[in-house]
């Protein structure tokens, strides 16, 4: 009876749970990165408008955890110029979510996943900026991240220029997703993304999550970040390409 609920395949369902086991191991490990793993990856056999809402609350489960857990590191003064201008984003992305064709929104997934990996690959001096680049990154941040379930690269961006160290980097960006989860599943709930399909993956996929991170915030101290970062970057990398050949072939 749950199995046809889901209505998905025994290989849906164990792709689903590795996928979901790998990116909040991920997630654990580094504060971010569970929705730029599992979006791209998921959406290759199911429907966007379901992916999507789908981690809104899977990493908002995640997400309270880490960020009750870290909450004494958080530098509020850089996190607080973000809040209005992703609220802005996360407002037009549920929109669109609603509104566009899902084929235009895979392609155009796969083009941002593919040109964010190819970018992490590169070379990049350190820079540091004023708090007013809070005003770009929040917007895309919100936007991006309501419509792909991907918008930590932005929230990161601006972490990096503020050049916060890994420890109040990891508890400020969980306090941004924590803000901008919530916003995002209120959007989601009063356009009528969650059914019951959604509801039964959110219950299967909940001991997943807790296992996943559990693993990865043991492992936060053992892993080199740069090589961790390149793998990531590769993964990332197939996962645009092959979004981009199944918006093609649909």
């Amino acid at each position: 009876m749950f199995l046809d609920v889901l209505q998905l395949s025994p290989v849906q369902l164990i792709f689903s749970i590795l996928i979901i086991f790998l990116s909040y191991t991920i997630k654990g490990l580094s504060g971010f990165g569970s929705g730029l793993v599992a979006i791209p990856l998921l959406a290759l056999f199911l429907p966007i408008t379901m992916v999507v809402p789908l981690l809104g609350l899977l990493s908002y489960s995640g997400t309270i955890m880490q960020s009750v857990h870290l909450r004494k590191q958080v530098v509020w003064r850089d996190m607080l110029p973000l809040i209005p201008f992703s609220l802005m984003g996360i407002a037009i992305a549920v929109w669109l979510l609603v509104n566009v064709n899902e084929v235009f929104l895979i392609r155009v997934l796969g083009i941002f996943v593919l040109m964010y990996a190819l970018y992490s690959l590169l070379p990049r001096p350190s820079y540091r900026g004023s708090r007013k680049w809070a005003i770009i990154a929040g917007s895309f941040g919100g936007m991006v991240g309501a419509l792909f379930g991907t918008g930590g690269p932005f929230y990161v961006l601006y972490l990096n220029i503020r050049q916060l160290d890994k420890g109040p980097f990891r508890a400020t960006i969980a306090m941004i997703f924590l803000v901008d989860g919530g916003a995002r599943i209120f959007g989601y709930a009063i356009s009528g993304l969650y059914t019951g399909q959604v509801l039964g993956m959110l219950l299967m996929l909940l001991p997943v999550l807790f296992l996943g991170m559990y693993l990865g915030d043991s492992l936060h101290l053992k892993i080199e970040q740069k090589r961790f970062n390149q793998v990531i970057s590769v993964l990332l990398m197939i996962s645009g390409v092959m979004l981009l050949y199944k918006s093609f072939i649909m």
